[in-house]
């Protein structure tokens, strides 16, 4: 289990060194990033997330119930839908703002602007940090050493967080907020992926039996924030079809990782 922890640590740790990478843009670029290039940032984070939801999450649970003697796609299947409540009570109840915007969501608190802006993006990093430590927690399961799938996973995740570390950093320079404070505000949305990424494999090992239950939970959430916050910010206002192609080699690019690597 240490080794697991280990591996789940470093894997998560490297998904949140991009998103800190990504917000040390901030650095660089003083103005907010241009809308279009935006576009195909988020349509490129959502491609990865749906294909490592399929490739990483969905088809590894179906298999294991069926190793298991089970139905495929009833632990499948309950897992994604208690995974898209999970994800749907945490949008209703923290409050948080999207860039871009002056409507917050969640509770009403009275809390900044910018906080509330940070909280947007980390509530989408929770799934990603499940996802991989799941990931590194089903290898370890099956005894067999081979973390290589896990880490493509990570590797896939952690490509999309660079952008998603600029998106938050730049918006907060453009409040108003000191570029040093903006940096480490971006990094820090991304720190809930190693931990819920340790909490994971720590959940996992004291329920195995629940493991296919565990990952389509984490592919539910995940597909929760595709659905609901990255595909429609991708298609807002004029040339959409940026949008469209970003989510295609998100895609394409972790389906190669996950099923020619791993």
């Amino acid at each position: 289990m240490i080794n697991t922890l280990l591996w789940a640590t470093g894997g998560t740790a490297f998904t949140f060194s991009m998103t800190t990478l990504g917000a040390a843009m901030v650095f660089l670029f003083r103005n907010n990033m241009n809308r279009k290039v935006q576009k195909i940032f988020l349509g490129f984070a959502a491609g990865v997330m749906i294909a490592a939801s399929v490739w990483s999450l969905l088809i590894p649970a179906i298999e294991e119930a069926e190793a298991n003697g089970q139905v495929g796609w009833i632990p499948a299947a309950g897992g994604f839908i208690l995974g898209i409540f999970f994800l749907y009570g945490l949008d209703k109840w923290i409050p948080h703002m999207h860039p871009g915007t002056n409507v917050t969501e969640g509770i009403s608190l009275s809390m900044k602007r910018t906080s509330l802006l940070v909280l947007a993006v980390t509530l989408h990093n929770i799934p990603e940090g499940m996802a991989v430590g799941l990931s590194f927690a089903l290898a370890a399961q099956h005894g067999s050493g081979d973390y290589l799938p896990a880490m493509m996973l990570a590797l896939g995740i952690g490509i999309q967080n660079f952008p998603e570390g600029a998106a938050i950093s730049l918006p907060l320079r453009q409040e108003g907020v000191s570029v040093k404070k903006s940096f480490v505000m971006g990094s820090l949305s991304g720190i809930v992926e190693p931990i819920f990424g340790i909490l994971s494999v720590l959940v996992a090992w004291l329920i195995l039996p629940y493991m296919p239950w565990l990952l389509s939970f984490a592919a539910g959430a995940m597909m929760y924030v595709v659905v609901e916050e990255l595909i429609p910010e991708a298609h807002l206002g004029e040339h959409s079809n940026v949008g469209t192609m970003g989510v295609m080699s998100g895609f394409l690019l972790m389906m190669i990782l996950d099923v020619a690597l791993g």
